[in-house]
């Protein structure tokens, strides 16, 4: 038996002006997305945000947000609803 940890899980960076270029913006983006799906996310619980400064920097992070109850998260990845909130 596991022990489910409801909070959620980030991978995220920060990058300077010319640090990055979309095509490796997209390869990090990609990277973090497997690792969090590594760790037993379903595709539908992870969420990436990219925000970038004026100044040409940018902040990128993957997560994943997990349901208060383990037994939603298996509801859901079997297409059954969970609880309406």
């Amino acid at each position: 038996m596991t022990l489910y940890q409801p909070e959620p899980v980030e991978i995220s960076t920060r990058m300077r002006p010319g640090e990055w270029t979309e095509a490796s913006l997209e390869e990090l983006l990609t990277t973090y997305r497997a690792k969090i799906l590594a760790m037993g996310a379903t595709a539908y619980e992870v969420v990436s945000d990219v925000e970038r400064d004026d100044d040409g920097s940018v902040k990128v992070a993957v997560s994943w947000a997990k349901p208060a109850a383990a037994d939603e998260s298996v509801a859901e990845s079997v297409g059954e609803p969970g609880p309406v909130q």
